[in-house]
């Protein structure tokens, strides 16, 4: 006896070279696995469920993998675009009157947002982590994460713009000393379903003693790293001050570039340094609606993974992005680089659906239990309402559409329900495991009160969106 079959749907396994599309299909569920996956007549010839969903006019396939996003910036969403110095000057005031209780409160607001799109597991990369991993304990999602470990003063507004970052030791150690207990605490926790990696910010925010000993860490231990690379002409900046190096450079000789390594943006990247990272057998992160607002750049993830590189997305933070909807990252992944190369052949909308779900998945470790409807993996999935009217008409011959439909006409809104783990976690659009009401309450209130406190800071920083506002244009 099963716990769950949902049948006659659309089913998008994400096996083979493209979707894996069943037309007719149905998967069933027992305990937090995957049982089976096919053609609905013979499942449900063969099997038996204690419910039994009926998936007409509905799409099933893989939760779709948010690689890489700072789940707390949520409460100062919005205040720092089309500006310049946007880590400086747009973020750096609020993000220094942070309480903890505000970044927790952010988190959750994140997670809400993604899990309503379709989300279902999330590699946080943020602080405190400790506190942030019960969010994801309560909303009964998948993540995995990891402490920001830096050593970067907190008046990092107040420098002067190009000034040489000073490094504090102590803060660094203690950061480290914060991811080690994070894997004590968290790693392996929830039946697995929360997990932790190693969490470098970047190779311009830590001294070299420090990321030595985070590598070997993590050759010790047996964990990926995730971190920010070649993020932006202010890193190559501090890097080329400090060392007389670019970033992967500097990386490669360190010993960094190699599977393990999950490299986040690659913004400043060349054409050659990508394909060799990709030869290297790095996992590249390509936040591209946030890299594109911050930095008004298109990465080279086309010349990453045609070098044969891994790649997932991520929707980074929401004060450069401005949300956390996997289905937004998936439009623009396709659109930019159509875009960029003038091609409209490039980057294909089944290719960004893969880097949404099955090669996210490789891009974080996980692709032995997520990313694709397979028996034996995890039960991650979501149920999609084909009947929206931006979804409508779905086409299966000459040509299937839905695919298609999913990555340029779907915002989000359509996931009807979402199944972390073997259990249903949203239904009917309605969140089941956290109170939406009374967390977009709490929300609204810690960022009046965050911003009260970052007003002065605000104001002195004379960053372009201030500016903008000044001038009566915001």
């Amino acid at each position: 006896m099963l716990d769950i079959i949902i049948h006659d749907a659309l089913v998008l396994t994400m096996t083979g070279k493209g979707a894996g599309a069943i037309e007719k299909g149905a998967v069933g569920i027992k305990g937090n696995k995957i049982v089976c996956v096919g053609e609905s007549e013979g499942i449900i010839k063969e099997f038996r469920a204690e419910r039994i969903i009926n998936g007409k006019d509905k799409l099933v396939m893989p939760g779709l993998i948010n690689c890489h996003i700072h789940s707390s910036m949520s409460l100062y969403r919005g205040v720092a675009q089309d500006t310049r110095a946007w880590l400086q000057k747009g973020i750096g005031p609020f993000m220094k009157h942070m309480t903890e209780s505000e970044i927790i409160i952010g988190s959750l607001l994140s997670i809400i947002e993604g899990v309503k799109s379709g989300t279902t597991t999330f590699c946080d990369f943020d602080y405190p982590m400790s506190k942030i991993a019960e969010n994801y304990k309560k909303a009964g999602v998948r993540a995995r994460l990891a402490t920001l470990i830096n050593e970067l003063p907190d008046n990092l507004d107040e420098l002067t713009l190009g000034e040489l970052y000073p490094f504090d030791p102590g803060k660094g150690e203690k950061r480290l000393s914060d991811n080690l207990k994070l894997l004590e605490e968290w790693h392996g926790k929830e039946n697995g379903r929360i997990t932790c990696v190693l969490g470098p910010q970047g190779p311009d925010m830590l001294s070299m003693e420090l990321l030595e000993e985070i590598k070997n860490l993590s050759k010790k231990y047996g964990l990926m790293i995730h971190m920010h690379v070649a993020q932006g002409d202010r890193e190559i900046n501090q890097m080329e001050k400090r060392y007389k190096k670019r970033s992967i450079q500097f990386l490669d000789e360190m010993g960094f570039l190699n599977k393990n390594l999950i490299a986040v943006h690659l913004t400043e990247a060349t054409e050659d340094e990508a394909r060799y990272l990709a030869k290297k057998g790095v996992n590249m992160v390509y936040c591209l609606n946030s890299i594109g607002i911050i930095d008004g750049i298109v990465p080279p993830v086309f010349e990453f993974v045609k070098a044969g590189g891994t790649a997932g997305l991520g929707s980074d933070q929401a004060p450069g992005n401005n949300g956390n909807n996997m289905f937004n990252e998936m439009k623009f992944a396709a659109i930019l680089n159509k875009v960029k190369f003038k091609d409209p052949t490039v980057f294909p909308a089944w290719k960004v659906l893969r880097m949404a779900t099955i090669e996210a998945a490789k891009a974080i470790g996980l692709e032995n239990e997520i990313g694709s409807l397979e028996p034996g993996k995890k039960a991650d999935m979501i149920i999609i309402n084909l009947d929206s009217p931006n979804l409508v008409p779905v086409m299966c011959k000459p040509i299937r559409n839905v695919v298609p439909n999913l990555v340029y006409s779907a915002r989000g809104c359509e996931v009807d329900m979402v199944i972390v783990d073997g259990k249903v976690i949203l239904e009917g659009g309605k969140l089941l495991t956290l109170n939406e009401g009374e967390i977009v309450k709490k929300a609204k209130e810690s960022a009046r009160l965050l911003a009260e406190r970052a007003y002065n800071s605000v104001k002195n920083s004379g960053t372009d969106t201030l500016l903008m506002m000044e001038e009566g244009y915001l």
